[in-house]
């Protein structure tokens, strides 16, 4: 596989603080990656790197092996950023129209109207009078301007609506699909865990943790097998003593070896049917993860 971005060591200090502290990862071409991290954790300040806006004080940053500064470079990467301004006065569709003239290949209007979802009225829009939705689809728009190959999005569903969010995200996974790479933050768990290949989770401005959701879920401590049982209960005591508990008409075994308990379902013979395993949420593993670099 092509390597889009190389972080080798990279730091960065504001003063006393070091917002970044020696974080070193690549992304290969075609990965979709979130980047993850409570508020702090230094998400915003290595997009900023990445993207040529700021110097690290420390460590090496290339993409497609060269700086990000590079104009090659910069004509490979869209951006959408939560605040983007545009020249007050044109119209959407003129502002797209001068955007795409910046590049040798861009996408045709048609492409970026099938896209992002712009209408014939927000094409014919002004910015001033944009609202929260059409700016959204106009940003997404910009980064798409170029026919990057690499797309950097920082919480790009904030202030979009559910349907909007589902054409977002559906259009994210056709890009990667035709081999475009792209790398997001955001705030919405449930987004990454739908949409991402690999999470990159910041925290202390360090990567706590870096795999795939269903990976980084695994470590999670706590995980359950579930099933529908009409057994006596005092043989689930001798099997699995403090470890099950009755909810909403299932039975929860939490275990450290789902494999285990399911052997022994089956080999006791307990007669228990819709047998689900529980590995947590995102969410749950995001919450222990960093409280775990906590302490």
């Amino acid at each position: 596989m092509t390597e889009v971005v190389k972080v080798d060591g990279i730091s960065k200090r504001f003063g006393e603080k070091e917002a970044v502290s020696d974080v070193s990862f690549s992304i290969q071409r075609g990965e979709v990656v979130a980047l993850l991290g409570p508020n702090g954790a230094g998400k915003t300040t290595m997009i900023s790197m990445i993207l040529g806006l700021m110097k690290p004080t420390g460590g090496n940053l290339h993409l497609f092996n060269q700086q990000p500064m590079n104009k090659s470079v910069r004509e490979q990467v869209g951006t959408m950023l939560q605040e983007v301004s545009v020249p007050l006065g044109l119209k959407v569709k003129e502002i797209l129209e001068m955007v795409r003239h910046y590049y040798k290949n861009p996408l045709s209007m048609n492409e970026l109207i099938a896209y992002t979802g712009l209408s014939d009225k927000d094409l014919k829009t002004r910015a001033e009078k944009l609202s929260g939705g059409q700016k959204r689809r106009l940003n997404f728009a910009l980064a798409l301007a170029g026919n990057p190959s690499l797309l950097i999005f920082d919480e790009p569903t904030v202030g979009m609506d559910i349907e909007s969010r589902k054409r977002f995200w559906d259009t994210i996974k056709l890009l990667a699909h035709q081999g475009k790479t792209i790398l997001f933050t955001t705030h919405y768990l449930q987004e990454a865990d739908d949409v991402a290949e690999r999470i990159l989770l910041f925290h202390n401005g360090r990567i706590a943790a870096d795999g795939t959701p269903s990976s980084i879920k695994a470590r999670l401590t706590k995980q359950f097998v579930s099933f529908c049982y009409e057994g006596p209960t005092d043989v689930l005591d001798r099997l699995y003593p403090n470890q099950w508990t009755f909810r909403n008409g299932r039975i929860f075994v939490e275990t450290l070896d789902t494999d285990e308990v399911l052997f022994t379902l089956f080999q006791k013979n307990l007669h228990v049917n819709q047998i689900e395993i529980e590995r947590g949420k995102l969410e749950d593993a995001f919450r222990e993860l960093t409280a775990k670099e906590v302490g």
